[in-house]
């Protein structure tokens, strides 16, 4: 074959494969498991019988949703603030365990690219509360422990936010300890993504410290606990005129300084975070930076 027709056919090759890859990546869906609903409930058991620089300010007002949430075993109260010129929306939830704190996964399966909105996963669920997850599926790396089931027990590189059966939160580092490891020990949600924001009461990311290449500025979504089974959810809207959208730094200090949690954990953001309550959409989500609209996500957190 003349060098030339080489050259094309090589060229051509590549292309293929390189839209393949990305296809891979971004947009081809993959599924691992269906039905994937299971919730090892049995480690509530076991909990309950072993438990015999500068200053980002926030002002509050009332939720733009009205009304709050309570029974028996859930109590859900929504407030708005104002930080850096930035909308932020916070659930205050207190549980009588943290079994009521769950997880779902788009479709109920685990898989790749395997995605829906965060409000369907809510209402699929009947969750009075819920936020968007980790995005999981579109990485091969990372634990992935949901509802007390291990999915995929291959670590990353991330920290990972360990919320126990005793309603407890940690976050640890996966090269010490294995997916499976975690779940012996109680562990009924489990994170990767990140990174931490506060840690033992103190901020624990920089001034300049962001997730990958991300802007400085940008709609965040993230949890954090206060104390016994007493949790803040928190979304952060942004990239609009309205809302400028939040540094991890801010969001950390935020959260220290105006929520007093002791544990807090960078979850999914950008054009992903969305909060829902009681069926309706609270923040106002950006998809593709240029339209309040929600984006399709792997899964959910969320109160039920």
């Amino acid at each position: 074959m003349p060098k030339h027709l080489w050259s094309v056919t090589f060229s051509i090759c590549l292309m293929a494969f390189t839209s393949y890859a990305a296809l891979d990546t971004f947009a081809l869906a993959r599924v691992y498991k269906q039905g994937a609903t299971e919730m090892n409930t049995s480690m509530f058991a076991e909990a309950s019988s072993a438990t015999t620089s500068s200053t980002t300010t926030a002002t509050a007002s009332s939720s733009a949703q009205s009304g709050d949430y309570g029974d028996d075993n859930v109590s859900v109260k929504l407030s708005t603030y104002t930080v850096a010129n930035t909308t932020v929306h916070v659930a205050d939830v207190t549980v009588s365990s943290a079994e009521y704190l769950k997880t779902a996964f788009a479709n109920d399966t685990y898989g790749k690219n395997v995605t829906a909105t965060t409000s369907s996963m809510a209402s699929s669920h009947d969750a009075v509360l819920a936020i968007n997850g980790d995005n999981y599926g579109s990485r091969e790396r990372g634990y992935v422990i949901r509802n007390g089931v291990v999915y995929r027990d291959v670590a990353d590189e991330s920290d990972v936010l360990c919320i126990y059966a005793d309603g407890s939160f940690e976050v640890v580092d996966p090269s010490t300890v294995s997916a499976q490891q975690l779940v012996d020990k109680g562990v009924w949600q489990a994170f990767s993504f990140g990174p931490a924001l506060v840690q033992d009461g103190a901020v624990s990311v920089s001034q300049d410290e962001e997730v990958g290449r991300a802007k400085a500025s940008n709609p965040r979504t993230a949890i954090g606990i206060i104390d016994n089974n007493h949790y803040v959810f928190v979304v952060s809207d942004g990239r609009t005129s309205e809302s400028e959208g939040l540094s991890l730094y801010q969001l950390a200090q935020f959260m220290q300084q105006q929520l007093g949690v002791t544990c807090a954990y960078n979850l999914d953001g950008g054009g992903s975070s969305t909060m829902v309550f009681e069926g309706a959409v609270v923040n106002s989500p950006t998809t593709n930076g240029n339209r309040i609209e929600e984006r399709n996500v792997n899964d959910i957190v969320y109160i039920g």
